[in-house]
């Protein structure tokens, strides 16, 4: 990886030493993703399960010098068995995490959210998170949620949150600090999204989202730079150095994300939480380090898996909007959060994804 990226660099040196995961590819048939398990296996990251078509695969794979092994392929009809097939080896137990490969996201994740067969666990809100490294920023920066949860409501934002800053300390940030924006930094009747961010604020200071500092309504600006934050007044102890930014729906975080990505020189590691394994849910369009990155991190959630439990908590009172049926997405009763988390030492479909 780059020099500019060292945050996955770190990141990926501390999943090499836990040992490789055994990672289950829906389609694999792309050159841009068999490029990446070959790397990622090479370095002892993974060890791959090539789900596809099989002549495919080897011809890719010759291309790129890479011998797999026979066992380590798939065969599969089409993008659906492959995306059923992977979910499968998950549950059959020969599968640490999934992996999209080249196939729509709609087809992955309707595999994923099955009722019956696929990934959900019972009360967890399924989210996503970008985990984006930037040339011109100190650390590592999650956005939430710019892939699945298209307009979520205040209980939905509150266990996207809980999410997010689940997997942040996992990843060895102790107690991470949460931007909740929107287009201003106060409480304002006109803009929904400011009114959420307040209540989120005091959520977390009630204990219904924990283990993290949550403070909003920010806007980009100073919640990400101390210099806006002073020059505008505003008092807090998340602006200007806020870990991960929690959006007010898909299509703002989804821009944000993007353009961090292609005009500021990003790498952006998409990974879906909430389901019983890690999943890197990245674009077709993606580069290979930002599928490496991915993969680390999914190695590392899996790792460090038992350290994030499930607590009882209130049922959600209403129905949030998602790009999937909602009770797939975020079944009820609903866990409102998650135990803390101790880390010690160590560190819609289609259109949102593609």
């Amino acid at each position: 990886m780059k020099d500019n990226f060292e945050p996955f660099e770190a990141l990926a040196t501390a999943a090499c030493k836990a040992g490789p995961v055994r990672v289950a590819v829906a389609d694999a048939a792309q050159t841009v993703v068999l490029e990446t398990l070959r790397d990622a296996e090479r370095a002892g990251l993974v060890t791959p399960l090539l789900v596809g078509d099989p002549n495919a695969i080897r011809t890719i794979a010759a291309d790129l010098g890479w011998t797999v092994a026979e066992d380590a392929i798939i065969a599969v009809a089409d993008d659906a068995e492959a995306a059923a097939r992977v979910v499968a080896l998950v549950h059959e137990g020969r599968a640490d995490v999934v992996m999209k490969g080249n196939l729509h996201t709609d087809i992955f994740m309707r595999a994923l959210l099955d009722k019956t067969l696929g990934l959900r666990l019972p009360g967890r809100r399924v989210s996503h998170v970008f985990v984006v490294a930037l040339p011109s920023h100190d650390r590592l920066l999650g956005i939430t949620d710019a892939a699945i949860n298209i307009a979520p409501e205040l209980t939905a934002k509150a266990q996207i949150c809980q999410n997010a800053v689940d997997l942040f300390r996992m990843l060895g940030v102790v107690r991470p600090k949460v931007a909740v924006l929107s287009a201003v930094e106060t409480v304002t009747v006109d803009i929904a999204s400011t009114l959420d961010a307040a209540s989120l604020t005091l959520m977390s200071r009630r204990g219904q989202i924990t283990g993290a500092e949550v403070d909003g309504p920010l806007a980009l600006d100073n919640a990400i730079s101390a210099r806006a934050a002073t020059e505008k007044g505003v008092l807090s102890d998340v602006a200007g150095s806020a870990d991960i930014l929690l959006v007010p729906d898909l299509v703002s975080g989804n821009i944000l994300a993007k353009t961090l990505e292609y005009f500021a020189g990003g790498v952006a590691a998409g990974i879906a939480i909430g389901l019983a394994a890690p999943v890197v849910l990245t674009s077709r369009a993606d580069p290979a380090l930002a599928r490496l990155a991915a993969l680390a991190i999914a190695a590392l959630m899996y790792h460090r898996r038992p350290q994030v439990e499930p607590r009882p908590g209130p049922a959600e009172s209403s129905i949030a909007t998602a790009p999937q049926l909602e009770d797939a997405c975020c079944p009820l009763p609903v866990v409102s959060n998650l135990q803390p988390v101790s880390v010690g030492t160590q560190p819609q479909f289609e259109v949102a994804a593609q």
